[in-house]
């Protein structure tokens, strides 16, 4: 959380003490968001939330659908970023998704509009950009990866 491209959009740079109270928040919550970390040949690599979009404050940013799942992730490693490797992993992530969640019918991301890269990384995983938001923070692109459309993508 303390690499500046990270820190940059994630605002959680500091002692780990302020990464170990938002994982606490989310381990201890209701279940609407599950933390996740990625491994590359065993290493930690990417971070992963993975929430119920409809339940959350973007809900009253943009028109949500019931059981619309959404994510966020960070790669951290600045070795790993640049490589191509984003728009895998959110392809795969999405598509856990709605394996395993059949009544979701979209996946949804709203990365910071500043944030290209992540931008980039939506669209090479088969996400359309919908429209810009205002959400808590930023100015975001909401994103979106329709399961109609999962296998054309």
């Amino acid at each position: 959380m303390n690499d500046p491209a990270v820190a940059a959009f994630w605002e959680l740079a500091g002692a780990p003490a302020v990464t170990a109270r938002h994982l606490a928040a989310q381990l201890g919550g209701d279940g609407r968001s599950v933390p996740c970390l990625g491994l590359l040949d065993g290493t930690p690599m990417s971070y992963w939330e993975v929430y119920r979009a409809d339940l959350d404050p973007l809900a009253r940013c943009y028109p949500a659908r019931p059981q619309d799942t959404g994510i966020h992730l960070l790669i951290g490693r600045a070795a790993d970023r640049g490589r191509g490797l984003g728009g895998t992993l959110i392809r795969a992530v999405a598509d856990l998704v709605l394996d395993h969640r059949p009544g979701c019918g979209r996946v949804v991301a709203e990365p910071d509009l500043r944030n290209t890269p992540s931008v980039a990384a939506f669209l090479a995983a088969g996400f359309r950009l919908s429209a810009e938001a205002e959400v808590p923070g930023k100015r975001a692109a909401l994103m979106i990866r329709d399961r109609a459309l999962r296998h054309l993508l």
